[in-house]
């Protein structure tokens, strides 16, 4: 999927599984992007994601695309992370995560790439 926010273009590999099916059935959205906690970016979508399939993890790492299932957004990992009850990982930016960087609240678009 392309992701786009201030002057930054991007996109993010999806796995297989149903939470990220579901993000993927939403496309296209139009969100906002803010900072959170030192190490994420997230944007809260326009309803919850089904939880099918869930459960933890490890191997935590920057780049990292998930839902906090609790709150309902996205979280966008770029620097180093714990799994927590209710964070579910739906894929991997594919790069780098230097567009999270960027500090600020900002228009986010993610669509699908055909």
């Amino acid at each position: 999927m392309r992701i786009a926010f201030a002057d930054h273009v991007f996109t993010a590999t999806l796995y297989d599984s149903p939470p990220a099916r579901d993000l993927w059935s939403m496309l296209p959205l139009d969100l906002e992007i803010d900072n959170y906690a030192n190490n994420e970016k997230i944007a809260y979508l326009p309803r919850k994601l089904t939880e099918e399939g869930s459960g933890s993890f490890s191997n935590e790492a920057p780049g990292d695309l998930c839902y906090y299932a609790p709150w309902g957004n996205l979280a966008f990992f770029y620097a180093g992370y714990r799994y927590s009850a209710g964070l579910i990982r739906l894929g991997r930016l594919d790069g780098g995560v230097e567009p999270l960087l960027k500090r600020g609240k900002f228009p986010l678009r993610i669509e699908r790439l055909s």
